[in-house]
């Protein structure tokens, strides 16, 4: 009678030794599962969720407050070389006016669009609404007093007689509601000289070009 309990603790030992009975411990966990493909579709949606936030607020930055422009040609050399880009804040004007000096990107008429197709320009403003504008020798002059212009080299002339891409400005008053622009590769700038272009409506203008963001190298304000 005395053997029958060790042979029951015995057989107990072998049976709970024998890796076939842990076999439970390897079976799924429903719960366990359900929680991981929960936390996958929480983590797709967030990020979903990010990547559509960033394209509308760039669209908003876009639309309503800065804008980078590419330089499409050489006429506001050497203030912007051709291939430069810009950023430009398109809500300066609705903070204050249109300023002499300023470099702005303005949008052409469909009917003045060239073969090349580009629709927005860059040039500077040289005159506002109601000013009185010349040349004299080579010099512009704004009501009569001579304008100061920093941002052109040494000796450049606004009217060369010598070159027909330099012409003068005849004496004239800019027209309310536009500005008189040009670029400052004055022998090389399609603007408000030649009779096609004129002054532009100010509400063609998109905005201020305000600092210089390409190439790295040369970034700077206007």
């Amino acid at each position: 009678m005395t053997d029958a309990p060790d042979d029951a603790i015995r057989t107990s030992e072998v049976l709970t030794d024998d890796p076939r009975d842990e076999v439970t411990d390897d079976l799924p966990d429903p719960a366990a599962e359900d929680a991981k493909e929960h936390d996958r579709v929480r983590s797709l949606v967030e990020w979903v969720a990010v990547i559509v936030g960033a394209l509308v607020v760039a669209l908003v930055v876009k639309t309503f407050l800065f804008q980078a422009f590419f330089i499409p040609s050489a006429s506001m050399e050497p203030t912007l070389e051709e291939g430069d880009r810009v950023l430009v804040n398109k809500l300066s004007y609705d903070v204050h006016d249109i300023r002499r000096g300023d470099v702005v990107v303005f949008e052409l008429p469909e009917d003045k669009v060239g073969a090349d197709g580009i629709k927005d320009l860059i040039k500077r403003v040289i005159g506002l609404p109601g000013d009185v504008i010349e040349t004299r020798d080579g010099v512009v002059y704004v009501n009569d007093r001579r304008l100061d212009e920093p941002y052109l080299p040494e000796g450049t002339l606004t009217g060369d007689p010598g070159n027909g891409n330099n012409p003068a400005i005849d004496r004239q008053t800019v027209p309310e509601g536009t500005v008189f622009v040009m670029g400052d590769n004055r022998a090389n700038s399609h603007d408000s000289r030649y009779a096609d272009r004129g002054p532009i409506p100010i509400d063609s203008v998109v905005g201020r070009a305000f600092v210089l963001v390409w190439p790295p190298g040369e970034m700077g304000s206007l």
